[in-house]
């Protein structure tokens, strides 16, 4: 056993096994990981007949699934998915999570369930996900991707096809476990890069290659048995005479079996020399040819040499690449990673660029007039559906090519030929047809103009609802995306509230029209309530179409419609309704897309909803446990601000108080750290506790060390600063006590302001048992104190210490005839922020 690999503990994929021991296995390389795995994964795609699969494992903190293998699929084309959180809203994560099998047939049922996956794969293909165990424990899942064109199965049936693939990997995993001298219960991970290999393929046209020498002067030829099987000769009646050869040669081709021995004599090589010999299986002794070719190098071996060359069958290969450069139409061929392999002469000129300049790139970034992400996104949309995928495309010249492409698992083969413009002459880019009048009868199908369209809306969709936070800002984001972004000139979107449907947000509709739809029930015949109750989206291209599904329903102006079902997480949130104002055909893509939109609202639409609730909920906590009005005490002037920040729930636990004792008054201010309903909690009981023990006429010392001490034992998980200043008005002077606060600013009677340096303690909820000091101060009549907390000097980009000397300096050039005007003062570069990161609180008391 390899002594590096029984001391790395548990089994990782990714780490150093018995053939590398010591180093990190590299994606691309082999060793027992490929070995375990690629034959159950290319299994499993088989046997559900698939074209791609995937192995996910989970990483070494558990808290991603990590692609360790890839096959059928481009990496590339999934780099977005390399790790995903195991507690994502994706489909892999989801099998992973609940231990069960997963089947997706469609791109419908992907985006109901996962609208987020959806949005970045927005193509048409199914996919089946399999969970796998090692040690007792759920390690990963197989994943099995699938053409949605293909068969329909039922979960049943998936999850027994991948049944035999499931225990293979498992069994896989098992025997490396073993391999590195693991026990086989040791957790499996996977923290590296993903492994890509290729599927299985058989050539139609195995290319067969022989080996021979021939000795140029005496004409001796000896072959091996490829050879001969080539030329059509028997091992046992082989001479070994170039004339036996010779005799087998279409007798207008002899002159190339001559011009070979020439070229060996004159060059010492031979180059792709062709000739035909006769094969039976090819029609018969006398008119079946099968084409060879001759390759070789000349070598000392008697007074003439010898050729050691290469006979070839020529039957692909060249052959193959002759046949396409007779063709018409330009003709070419990409690799999985969408680099060019091939491209015949006509492809050259009707591209304007020559094959060795494309040759192992990508078209699109060769060819400045191919560089819109449409066009890439064809490919991607070849690739992930396997299915024929078409579209039109206008160089500069002015004149429309038609491009076609036709995918496999190791590529895809795409023609292209000059056509006409499509209907109307629109722009470059614009779907064939499109400009077809009104009821016209469609004519055939033309291939799909390219465009940057329905994955680009739904990119920006899901970018714009990642800044929405109220549901108002997800309705209207909603409004301002949709509207423009597929010609709608209607909105509607409804919430299910306890069994009925409601109204969030209208737009372009005439007045009262939706006014009978309000409050309908979740059982009443509708398309809206049918396609959130169905979980399906519902696409009508015509009023007719509509009227016809549902008779009698209320018709506006509006030609084509579709209802979105809005659901997040499993749940119904409400319905979109959108409206066009012509006949409408709704593309495969463009289904897709507002699918996915869909999902995307629902999604930002239940958050918003979350959000506005718990908002609610922290707005009144806010108003109930800040003090409504200070006390009036004589001698003394008082004003309070609160400024909630612009982050999280707009709440945090800065608070402030003024409370009368039996000494004098008391002057508080606190800060609970976070911004949350939890946050203001916390603020409301620490508030209260001050409160109550000032008011029992306990000094400052103990008020804060009996509050440290109860802000432990309420084992909130929150800490807490605070400043308590105890405040004799006859006298001036002040006892203070500090935990973990800014210090406070005195301005004095002459506009002079300083920093008070008081003694302070640590943050309250730290240290049950700790000591806060106590310092005097003493306030002159016409002085001003400030107690404040940082998020009023605290800046982005700059220390604390500079933002309370620029608020010391605004105390200090304001003047203090009004409190309450200084207070607006110090607090007015805070209120017109843009963005506050913390909530701001003052406490001001003018000493008369």
């Amino acid at each position: 056993m390899d002594e590096a690999a029984a001391a790395d503990g548990p089994w990782s994929p990714g780490g150093p096994g018995p053939a590398e021991a010591g180093g990190r296995l590299r994606p691309g390389g082999t060793g027992p990981f490929e070995d375990a795995l690629t034959g159950p994964l290319t299994e499993a795609v088989r046997d559900l007949g698939g074209y791609g699969g995937l192995v996910y494992l989970r990483s070494r903190d558990r808290r991603s699934l990590v692609l360790a293998m890839v096959a059928g699929v481009p990496r590339s084309l999934l780099r977005s998915w390399w790790r995903v959180p195991v507690g994502g809203a994706l489909p892999m994560a989801e099998a992973y999570r609940r231990d069960e099998v997963l089947w997706l047939p469609d791109e419908r049922a992907t985006m109901v369930r996962f609208p987020h996956f959806t949005a970045g794969l927005p193509y048409s293909f199914g996919s089946a996900y399999q969970p796998v165990h090692a040690g007792g424990e759920t390690v990963g899942v197989l994943v099995v991707l699938r053409s949605a064109a293909g068969a329909s199965l039922d979960p049943a049936g998936v999850a027994a096809a991948l049944e035999p693939a499931r225990r293979a990997v498992e069994d896989g995993l098992e025997r490396l476990a073993a391999a590195r001298g693991a026990p086989a219960a040791s957790p499996v991970e996977y923290d590296d890069e993903p492994v890509g290999v290729r599927m299985p393929t058989s050539s139609v046209h195995p290319v067969r290659v022989g080996l021979l020498d021939w000795y140029l002067d005496t004409g001796r030829c000896t072959a091996d048995d490829e050879a001969l099987a080539l030329l059509g000769i028997s091992r046992a009646g082989f001479g070994e005479t170039i004339a036996e050869v010779a005799a087998r040669v279409n007798p207008d081709d002899l002159h190339e079996l001559r011009a070979s021995r020439n070229d060996a004599l004159t060059s010492g090589r031979v180059r792709n020399r062709r000739f035909r010999v006769r094969d039976a299986s090819l029609g018969g002794a006398e008119t079946g040819y099968r084409p060879v070719e001759l390759w070789g190098h000349a070598v000392e071996g008697g007074s003439g040499g010898m050729l050691v060359g290469a006979l070839v069958d020529a039957v692909g290969g060249l052959t193959a690449a002759e046949a396409a450069e007779r063709l018409p139409d330009g003709l070419f061929s990409l690799d999985q990673e969408g680099r060019l392999t091939y491209a015949n002469r006509r492809c050259e000129e009707l591209l304007g660029c020559g094959r060795e300049e494309l040759l192992g790139r990508h078209p699109w970034e060769v060819i400045t007039w191919l560089r819109d992400p449409a066009y890439e996104d064809r490919y991607r949309a070849a690739m992930f559906s396997q299915e024929q995928v078409s579209f039109l495309v206008r160089p500069p010249d002015g004149g429309w090519l038609s491009f076609v492409l036709y995918p496999d698992v190791h590529g895809l083969t795409g023609r292209i030929h000059p056509t006409d413009a499509p209907t109307g002459g629109g722009p470059a880019g614009a779907p064939a047809g499109a400009d077809r009048e009104a009821g016209a009868a469609p004519p055939p199908e033309p291939a799909a103009g390219a465009r940057a369209g329905a994955l680009y809306h739904v990119v920006q969709m899901a970018s714009v609802l990642t800044e929405a936070v109220t549901v108002r800002d997800v309705c209207r984001a909603v409004a301002e995306q949709l509207l423009p972004a597929f010609g709608v000139r209607e909105l509607a979107l409804y919430a299910v509230h306890e069994g009925r449907m409601y109204l969030l947000w209208e737009s372009g509709y005439p007045e009262g029209f939706l006014t009978p739809f309000e409050g309908v029930t979740l059982d009443t015949h509708l398309p809206g309530v049918h396609a959130l109750t169905t979980r399906l989206p519902l696409f009508f291209e015509s009023p007719q179409d509509l009227s016809l599904a549902y008779p009698g329903i209320a018709l506006d102006r509006m030609h084509a419609w579709s209802f979105l079902p809005l659901i997040a997480s499993g749940h119904p949130v409400g319905s979109c309704i959108l409206g066009w104002d012509a006949p409408h055909r709704f593309t495969p893509d463009e289904r897709s897309a507002l699918t996915a939109l869909g999902g995307l609202t629902a999604q930002a639409m239940e958050r918003a909803r979350l959000y506005d609730a718990e908002s609610a909920v922290a707005r009144g906590l806010q108003e109930g446990l800040l003090p409504h009005r200070l006390p009036a005490v004589e001698g003394l002037r008082t004003a309070g601000r609160y400024l909630p920040g612009t982050q999280g729930m707009a709440i945090g636990g800065d608070w402030y108080d003024v409370i009368t004792t039996e000494r004098g008054v008391a002057l508080v201010i606190g800060d609970v750290e976070g911004h949350s309903v939890g946050a203001a909690a916390v603020m409301g009981q620490l508030r209260s506790a001050v409160h109550a023990f000032a008011a029992s006429g306990r000094p400052p010392q103990e008020v804060i060390t009996h509050t440290n001490r109860l802000l432990a034992e309420l084992e909130a998980d929150a800490f807490a600063t605070c400043c308590y200043i105890e405040l004799d008005p006859r006298t001036g002077r002040a006892l203070a006590v500090r935990a973990g606060h800014p210090p406070p600013l005195l301005r004095h009677p002459g506009g002079r302001s300083e920093m008070l340096h008081l003694e302070g303690g640590v943050m309250l909820g730290v240290q049950p048992d700790a000591v806060y000091p106590v310092t005097e101060v003493v306030l002159t009549p016409g002085s001003v104190l400030a107690l404040y907390t940082d998020g009023l000097v605290e800046r982005p980009g700059s220390d604390i210490e500079t933002g309370i000397d620029t608020v010391r300096r605004c105390l200090s050039e304001t003047p203090a005839d009004s409190v309450e005007h200084l207070a607006d003062r110090l607090m007015s570069t805070a209120r017109r922020a843009r963005e506050r990161p913390d909530d701001v609180a003052l406490l001001l008391t003018a000493y008369r």
